[in-house]
């Protein structure tokens, strides 16, 4: 093959690649969860294997590779809160149909593991019937240590409702899993990964301050004293507020 048509050939595959990642993570059917409509700036989603997922209440870019959300966004307000005390948890886990089955987690992966499926979105955040049976597809979830996530999770979980009551606007809220090992534990046939840590944003739109809980996915775990939003971001190495004014 001569030299310039192997150029444009290598031309055509990398612009069909940034094309699909585009595409897989593409959040234009629910921006409302993302303060100014921008979903998060996430570095190299091609090896995450990512998909966009609209839900009622929240979204979520789900990864193929760890069968769990890379994060979960939801936009909060205290007429939603006060609409979620009224609802009835269902408890009806279910694998997402909408992913690949060989990029998903299913419910055996869950059984034996020692681990719960962790909510990334709370069934308590749910204003309503459609939106809470929706929390419970897989995609909202993570192998997470049960006393983590009945006790110091489930604490930080109240208390964003918490504060969201209190709030004069939309508090944006993020969630998800770090993984901080090259070869992380991994639970049933479909590998699911475990994460190390678990974080969620808080973003006050009236206020424009930021604050993070960032809690180790042990059941030992205790919730301390959350950190910013720029020490979040380092950790990470996620912007989940681009061009977005932070007060600290």
């Amino acid at each position: 093959m001569r030299p310039f048509l192997r150029l444009a050939s290598a031309t055509i595959i990398c612009l069909s690649t940034t094309v699909l990642a585009h595409a897989a993570t593409d959040f234009s059917r629910c921006p409302q969860f993302f303060v100014q409509g921008a979903a998060p700036q996430v570095r190299n989603t091609q090896s995450l294997n990512p998909r966009a997922l609209c839900f009622e209440s929240f979204a979520v870019l789900h990864s193929g590779t760890t069968k769990t959300p890379v994060y979960v966004a939801e936009r909060l307000n205290a007429q939603q809160v006060a609409d979620a005390k009224d609802e009835e948890r269902t408890n009806r886990f279910f694998a997402d149909a909408r992913l690949p089955r060989a990029e998903r987690a299913e419910l055996d992966d869950y059984k034996g593991s020692g681990y719960d499926r962790g909510h990334m979105a709370p069934a308590g955040d749910m204003p309503d019937a459609a939106a809470m049976a929706q929390s419970f597809s897989l995609a909202n979830m993570v192998p997470q240590a049960p006393q983590n996530n009945r006790k110091t999770w489930a604490g930080i979980e109240k208390a964003t409702r918490k504060y969201v009551q209190r709030a004069k606007g939309d508090v944006y809220v993020i969630t998800g899993p770090v993984f901080g090992t090259a070869r992380p534990t991994t639970i049933g046939a479909d590998q699911v990964w475990v994460p190390q840590y678990l974080f969620k944003l808080v973003y006050d739109s009236t206020t424009h301050r930021a604050w993070a809980h960032w809690v180790e996915n042990t059941d030992s775990a205790r919730a301390g004293k959350p950190i910013t939003y720029r020490e979040l971001v380092q950790r990470t190495g996620v912007e989940f507020l681009p061009g977005v004014s932070i007060s600290e």
